[in-house]
């Protein structure tokens, strides 16, 4: 069920985008693998360059591997989430993937238009726009104090492990991001 709403939801986002679904259809039939921490997702560009879900005993051509938290950087900083991808298989169809992924965006006023009117769906935008913007940093807030209580109750890492192991994941963030940006101008 939750496979088939995320699968509609990135057709739709690809079919209200004809460059999108142009960029993908000479990948027709050729599979990718995500891989968001524990989940895996192996998926085939349909001939219309929609993408649909695989068997995953089909060789990807290729692998596409993001941090377990993605769907919270998904609301945050999409550039920081981009560049911890690791990428592996064909440069062609890896290249065409990720410039996708990275300019893909949803309209969600002209959806709202559709059922609510434009008026309507501007404020509805505007508002969830200010939800979001005050949600992330509530959401930082929130990680901070579970983080605390979980060290107080010792029944998680210690503050100072933790914050050692942030500065090395931002450490391999910004590697990464330099290296996206090399293989960007060789591309």
């Amino acid at each position: 069920m939750l496979q088939r709403t995320v699968f509609a939801f990135l057709n739709h986002l690809l079919a209200a985008e004809t460059w999108a679904t142009a960029r993908l259809k000479p990948f027709a039939g050729q599979h990718a693998r995500f891989e968001i921490g524990p989940f895996v997702q192996a998926v085939v560009v349909a001939g219309d360059g929609r993408l649909a879900a695989a068997d995953d005993s089909a060789p990807p051509a290729v692998t596409i591997q993001l941090p377990a938290d993605t769907p919270f950087r998904l609301l945050g900083d999409r550039a920081a989430l981009l560049g911890s991808a690791r990428i592996s298989g064909t440069a062609d169809f890896a290249e065409a993937l990720g410039f996708v992924v990275r300019n893909l965006r949803w309209d969600v006023e002209a959806d709202l238009a559709r059922g609510f009117g434009d008026i309507a769906a501007h404020r509805l935008a505007r508002a969830g726009r200010r939800f979001v913007a005050g949600g992330s940093d509530g959401a930082r807030r929130l990680a901070a104090n579970i983080g605390e209580y979980a060290e107080a109750a010792a029944i998680g890492v210690r503050r100072a492990e933790a914050e050692a192991f942030a500065r090395d994941l931002d450490a391999l963030v910004d590697a990464l991001a330099r290296l996206e940006h090399r293989l960007g101008r060789l591309g």
